[in-house]
């Protein structure tokens, strides 16, 4: 069960409450009983109350960002070319297509689900400042889950989201932000992350996603500035279990269970790339088997073995992503000798990022587009299914002037007869949306 609050789109997990004796408050007459439909900000307001929000809203990041079947990580990797839909739905079958509207439902849920944990993790910053002052660890880890839901709305979405807030009892709608401020308010999330962080932990979170902000507003000296102490073992994940549906790991539910309803892809639409290799690369593991997806028509559907298990952890920044912005930002310089650094750093990264059975890579680029198509061939492999790709193909376009149709699967659509893929290269704003007097369309849907 959730307490959701309708006045204030706010909700917090009835378990996590329960879990600190907060419903204790409730008349024990079943005459006195009221709906708990709402609880108010102030009835949390306390020591346990704040622990309990803090909870609400990592559980709300790791639901938005690898939990659901429909969660960040499978979605934005539909629309790019890690994984292909295989259901009946249009609210999967027209991202994979590039097709995408602003009317379709399914959009919607993930849509909300970004947003409540950008605006859980704000109001669990409040309460918590507010009654741990001291605990100044928590703090930086929960500016830093807000940066990152923030910078995942630039990657997957077109230009103008808003980012709407609560202020008391009411709600104060967002203006449309450009991809730009999008990435610049995560930016400044995680600065304060960086503040309040005490634990080399909660630092490294936020010098992560601190550098990836940058870098997709092609900030690339600032970027490999934020990582460079990040140490190349760190990990910062989402855990997952058993025990709830709400706490499986999504990328499991959408692409192992049977009659799944996605599959991972390979060489999607011409242009996407070959993760699916024989034998795999130990970066992108994978099995044959005999399932057919929910379509009932796509059949033998690869299976990804890098999260085996509905309990799988997923990673949300590391060592190897710092590693990869430096060696972006030294391509930058465009010379042979950077160039020649690159691929020294890529094979270096193979020999200890800690994946066993990597061999290096044979040739060195001789031109600064075989560089770059070397590099995010290897950046690919190493962020593979954890949420990354969309926005890199979003970079090759803006950032080093490819184009659209050079970048995205082309062509028929294997896995529905007679349909081509069209032009999207983001996801829309959902049409739900425009219930804020401020919104009304995106403003540029072409990078």
């Amino acid at each position: 069960m959730h307490l959701f609050s309708h006045a204030r789109r706010s909700w917090i997990p009835a378990s996590t409450l329960l879990g600190f004796g907060l419903l204790s408050a409730c008349s024990t007459s079943t005459l006195d009983v009221t709906n708990p439909d709402v609880i108010g900000i102030g009835n949390v307001a306390n020591p346990s109350g704040a622990v309990a929000q803090r909870n609400g809203a990592i559980q709300d990041f790791t639901q938005a960002f690898s939990g659901t079947q429909d969660g960040f990580v499978v979605s934005t990797g539909n629309m790019a070319d890690e994984i292909l839909a295989t259901d009946t739905f249009f609210d999967r079958l027209l991202p994979n297509e590039r097709n995408t509207t602003n009317n379709l439902p399914g959009l919607d849920s993930w849509y909300l689900n970004m947003h409540r944990a950008r605006a859980g993790a704000t109001r669990a910053i409040k309460v918590w400042a507010e009654i741990k002052p001291a605990s100044k660890d928590t703090l930086g880890e929960l500016y830093a889950i807000r940066g990152m839901v923030q910078d995942f709305f630039g990657e997957a979405y077109c230009s103008g989201v808003p980012f709407s807030e609560e202020n008391g009892t009411s709600e104060v709608f967002g203006e449309p932000l450009t991809t730009a401020q999008i990435f610049m308010t995560a930016v400044a999330s995680f600065d304060t992350a960086a503040t309040n962080a005490t634990s080399a932990t909660n630092k490294n979170l936020a010098a992560v996603g601190k550098g990836r902000a940058l870098l997709n507003l092609g900030q690339f000296a600032q970027a490999a500035a934020a990582v460079a102490a990040v140490p190349t073992n760190f990990q910062y994940k989402t855990y997952h279990s058993s025990a709830s549906g709400r706490q499986y790991n999504g990328i499991w539910s959408a692409t192992v269970v049977a009659s799944s309803r996605y599959t991972v892809a390979n060489n999607e639409g011409g242009n996407g790339y070959n993760y699916l290799q024989t034998p795999p690369d130990p970066r992108m593991p994978w099995v044959p088997s005999t399932r057919d997806g929910f379509d009932g028509t796509t059949q033998n559907l690869p299976t990804q073995q890098k999260y085996p298990t509905q309990s799988s952890p997923v990673v949300v920044a590391d060592g190897i992503e710092a590693r990869l912005i430096e060696l972006e930002a030294r391509l930058q310089g465009g010379a042979q000798a950077d160039r020649d650094a690159v691929f020294a750093g890529l094979n270096s990264l193979r020999a200890t990022g800690g994946v066993a059975g990597l061999t290096p890579l044979a040739t060195a680029p001789t031109t600064q587009a075989a560089a770059v198509d070397q590099f995010f061939r290897e950046r690919a492999a190493w962020l593979w299914l954890t949420g990354h790709r969309l926005g890199d193909m979003r970079r090759l376009i803006r950032q080093y002037g490819r184009n659209a149709n050079t970048v995205f699967p082309v062509g028929p659509v294997i896995t529905r007869a007679g349909s081509t893929y069209g032009n999207d290269v983001n996801y829309p704003v959902p049409f739900n949306e425009t219930a804020n007097p401020n919104f009304t369309a995106c403003i540029d849907r072409n990078a």
